[in-house]
């Protein structure tokens, strides 16, 4: 079982919260600490947008990690509906308790409806199981590749914490989870959710943020090559490119180099590995047929 190793009320400022993200290898800038401190202390949802590899899915992870609380994901995608969020009734095992029954000689109706509807055949989807589990961390990613339908679906659940369910009856969140919502801005996300949440754009990090985070997340990596790295990924991300690399990617291109041995970023072995920082033909091609690893 998880334990709290601390509580969201003994929290008592955004610098505080700073240093606890740290303890998990977590570098959050002032802005940030302070929108996810607001929403622990306000007990409002967290909605947070930014390029893909930012760190948004990271900070839910790492805030579960420190509460000691279950991360609840609900990863969302188009088609995504209520009842894939919220819940379902185990129709296999509804049906082998009929037979069960049906076997025993049991003919009482209003019997049998009672029992298959009972809450050992209802299986918890996401949403469930974050109003049923105290404490815990609801991560909704990326909201944005959601339909309309289940947005307006979501706030309303975001604004009670309640979910009725009407075989079993309404099921009440005593202790609300602490909600971060994120979205990569492939579509831009309805006001009215966004009204219900506190809201911070991630930006990629600044120069010295990122080699502190190589350095923090990879320890054998070296001061120079964590640098050198650094210096690549904000290049690439000025290079106008389908795809520019965010802080995961920084991180696995760094651990590719390490893998190999390197102690520094020489444009050969920067090529060779591009494909851990690049994910589009295009912007490899861009990048290499431009000569952007060439420079020191």
């Amino acid at each position: 079982m998880l334990r709290p190793t601390i509580k969201a009320i003994d929290i008592e400022s955004p610098d505080k919260l700073i240093e606890l993200l740290e303890r998990h290898a977590y570098l959050a800038d002032e802005g940030l600490a302070t929108a996810a401190f607001l929403a622990l202390k306000m007990g409002r949802p967290l909605f947070l947008e930014g390029e893909a590899g930012v760190g948004k899915t990271e900070l839910a992870k790492t805030l579960a990690t420190l509460l000691g609380a279950p991360l609840i994901r609900l990863q969302c995608y188009e088609g995504l509906d209520a009842a894939q969020a919220l819940y379902d009734w185990d129709f296999a095992r509804q049906l082998l308790h009929l037979k069960a029954a049906e076997a025993a000689g049991i003919t009482d109706v209003s019997r049998l409806e009672g029992e298959i509807y009972d809450r050992r055949f209802l299986i918890a989807r996401p949403l469930l199981k974050a109003v049923e589990t105290q404490p815990s961390v609801l991560l909704v990613d990326e909201i944005d590749r959601a339909d309309d339908e289940f947005e307006a679906f979501l706030l309303e659940v975001l604004s009670d914490f309640t979910i009725s369910i009407p075989e079993l009856g309404t099921v009440r969140a005593t202790t609300p989870p602490v909600v971060v919502v994120t979205s990569n801005r492939t579509r831009e996300v309805h006001d009215a959710l966004k009204r219900r949440c506190l809201y911070h754009w991630l930006e990629h990090p600044s120069f010295d943020r990122e080699v502190a985070i190589l350095l923090r997340r990879l320890p054998d990596c070296t001061e120079t090559l964590a640098a050198q790295v650094a210096r690549a990924a904000e290049r690439l991300r000025q290079a106008s490119l389908v795809k520019p690399p965010g802080v995961a990617e920084t991180l696995d291109w760094t651990e590719a180099l390490l893998t190999l041995g390197a102690k520094e970023l020489d444009p050969g072995l920067a090529a060779a590995t591009l494909g851990a920082a690049l994910k589009y033909r295009e912007d490899v091609a861009h990048v290499l047929g431009n000569g952007l690893l060439s420079h020191g």
